[in-house]
């Protein structure tokens, strides 16, 4: 407060005047932003000053200047101050005798003001320079914020009011017009009433003590009425234009979090399916990997049992030696004998190193062996049923590895029927999934423009009905002042010829008794004539009563026109509650697909045990296989050695026979 007090003395310093004290105290006190100079006598370096202080002051709100008896001069530069402010909304002029220079210095704020919501120009001059008067009726019509007007006592004449309504007509910003006690009359009134149907904003027109009749008041107080039913109506509508607007960006705002968690939803079952896709491709893998050791396994029991019958076919060439060695030995005899054990111990020894090293390859074969029960001197038919038991066992092996063979040829004919049927499931669900979201989409699109169109529509009905209300209610106020016209100018007109011929009467009534009885008839045509203006009046009347009941079809229309809107509303909630259905089938049938394909990997998984079990009794049937080897290489060292033995048997036989023969005896001594 003390920066405007400085500001204030400043100002009246520079244009070399003192501040005036009253203004000093008012601009320190400044309560809620109101300087109240109401009944100071403001100078012209006053005005001045403080014209240039409202230039770019902020915090003041409300100026009064009422009874301050402003100059022409002083009042022009305030108000060009004024017109640069920003922040004053209430300005009180009241009883300053403003006069043309006043008006339209008046006008231009009002052009230029960009704040000011409430003038009151009380006791003024205003209406008495008709051109300066319309240059303030001007600004009024250009101004853009003015909400509260108070012209009462300016001396407003019936031009004056023509202006202003004029003004009125561009005025969309005005709600409440004072123009009590000044001297509008009867023309004034009627261009007031006639721009009230092009002003939907003005709500209160104060016009107390202006000679206007009483049936021109009532259509203003109609009119006001009219828009103040209107105001309450537009706002209404907003009202619900709003809460539908909101309820459909609600709806919209739903619709696309169900659309997010449904894309959501269908990303992560995407995701599940991917996941397990690459689960059963690993284990695919992995089994296929298993399938290929046991392969190599099998490769590898091939190899060593080809090695066995390569050593088993070495046993028996060797076997053929030792035959063909004791067959030399028996020509032999004496001279060989020696030789013989040695070259047998050899023999034997060698045998030894080849039976533990037959024992060390068939210890991993998995093939049965033919039994050996031939006695030694059968050695031959021994072993040609050796080679009929090796015979056997290849065949079996061959069958086995054959079995194998197409059982995993079969299981990965399976796999890949399998994968294949994965994949199609696969690009068959994510298609059908594309088509339901391209077909959500356009069917979201098409509602939303469909109930745009419809809101549209139910807009423009209303504002059609709106303006066909407004012409009737215009049209009824015209064809109400018209009758009343009439009525009036009838009853002058008999009442100035029953004068007339009254006065005629009285000057002839000694001489003509028939001017009389035509004095009588023409009070009777004048009755007739009254009877036929209140018949049409009565008619008038009707046709009223009809607007009325016009109006209310047309309040009746709205009604049923608002009730379909409502209906509209409810059936386009009823179609999101069916698509949210339609939506939530979807889901269920994602979760059908859902449960196929855990099936699908639970079948997946049976078939993996089920190769897993075959393994294993192959397996199984491998070391029952390695177990009968070993049986038979255990017997095989058994009748090695009984023939071992019984070759030595045989031997000392050989030997004893030699040394109790007569040859011997015979034989010179050495």
């Amino acid at each position: 407060m003390e920066e405007l007090r400085r500001s204030y003395s400043l100002l009246c310093e520079e244009s070399g005047a003192e501040p005036q004290e009253a203004v000093l105290q008012q601009l320190q006190q400044l309560p809620r932003g109101r300087l109240d100079l109401a009944t100071q006598s403001l100078t012209l370096d006053t005005c001045r000053a403080l014209g240039k202080l409202l230039h770019d002051e902020k915090l003041l709100k409300e100026l009064v200047l009422s009874d301050c008896m402003l100059s022409e001069e002083g009042s022009t530069l305030l108000f060009q101050g004024l017109c640069a402010n920003t922040t004053v909304q209430r300005l009180d002029l009241k009883g300053n005798n403003l006069r043309a220079t006043g008006a339209e210095a008046l006008g231009k704020l009002l052009r230029q003001s960009k704040s000011i919501q409430s003038l009151t120009l009380e006791w003024n001059n205003l209406g008495m320079w008709e051109d300066a008067f319309a240059s303030f009726c001007g600004g009024l019509a250009a101004n853009s914020t003015l909400r509260q007007l108070d012209l009462r006592n300016n001396q407003i004449s019936h031009k004056g009011a023509e202006e202003l309504a004029l003004a009125l007509k561009g005025n969309t910003t005005l709600r409440h017009l004072d123009l009590r006690w000044n001297n509008i009359g009867l023309l004034g009134g009627r261009a007031l009433v006639n721009c009230l149907p092009s002003n939907r904003t003005l709500r209160r027109l104060d016009l107390a003590g202006n000679n206007i009749p009483g049936d021109i008041l009532r259509a203003v107080e109609q009119a006001m009425d009219h828009n103040q039913d209107r105001l309450t109506a537009f706002w209404e509508n907003q009202a619900r234009t709003n809460i539908l607007s909101k309820e459909v960006q609600h709806l919209q705002e739903e619709k696309s979090k169900q659309f997010l968690d449904l894309m959501e939803t269908i990303d992560k079952q995407r995701e599940e399916i991917a996941r397990n896709g690459r689960a059963s491709a690993a284990r695919v893998g992995q089994l296929q990997e298993a399938l290929n050791e046991r392969q190599s396994i099998i490769n590898a029991l091939k190899a060593k049992l080809q090695m066995t019958e390569a050593a088993l076919a070495l046993s028996e060439q060797k076997a053929q030696d030792l035959g063909e060695l004791l067959t030399t030995a028996e020509q032999e005899r004496q001279s060989l004998s020696q030789r013989q054990e040695k070259e047998r111990k050899l023999e034997q020894q060698e045998a030894a190193d080849r039976e533990s090293k037959l024992l060390r390859d068939l210890s991993a074969a998995n093939e049965k062996n033919l039994l050996l029960r031939s006695q030694v001197e059968e050695l031959e038919r021994k072993v040609k049923s050796q080679q009929e038991q090796l015979f056997l066992t290849r065949q079996e092996l061959t069958n086995t590895s054959a079995e194998l063979k197409i059982r995993a040829i079969q299981a990965e004919e399976r796999l890949d029927v399998e994968k294949r049927r994965a994949k199609q499931n696969m690009e068959d669900l994510e298609k059908l999934h594309s088509k339901e979201v391209d077909h959500m989409t356009r069917h979201l699109e098409e509602s939303e423009r469909a109930m745009q169109e419809r809101i549209q529509r139910l807009e423009a009905l209303r504002l059609s009905l709106e303006e066909e209300l407004s012409r009737m209610k215009a049209a009824l106020l015209s064809e109400r002042g018209q009758a009343e016209e009439e009525l009036i100018k009838a009853r002058n007109q008999a009442r100035l010829e029953e004068q007339h011929r009254l006065a005629h009467l009285e000057e002839k009534i000694r001489l003509l008794a028939q001017a009389r009885d035509e004095a009588q008839g023409t009070c009777l045509q004048q009755k007739q004539m009254v009877a036929e203006s209140q018949a049409r009046a009565s008619q008038l009347n009707l046709q009223m009563e009809g607007q009325q009941r016009r109006l209310e079809e047309l309040q009746q229309e709205l009604s049923n026109k608002d009730q379909e809107k409502v209906a509209e509303v409810t059936r386009v909630r009823v179609e999101l509650q069916e698509q949210m259905g339609r939506m939530q089938a979807d889901l269920v049938a994602q979760e059908v697909l859902k449960e196929k394909v855990a099936a699908l990997e639970r079948q997946l998984k049976v078939i993996g045990n089920e190769h897993r079990e075959a393994l294993l009794d192959r397996e199984s049937e491998n070391a029952s296989l390695r177990e009968k080897l070993r049986l038979k290489e255990a017997e095989i060292s058994r009748i090695r050695d009984e023939e071992a033995q019984r070759a030595s048997f045989l031997q000392n036989a050989v030997l004893a026979y030699v040394q109790g023969s007569p040859l011997r005896a015979l034989s010179p001594p050495k």
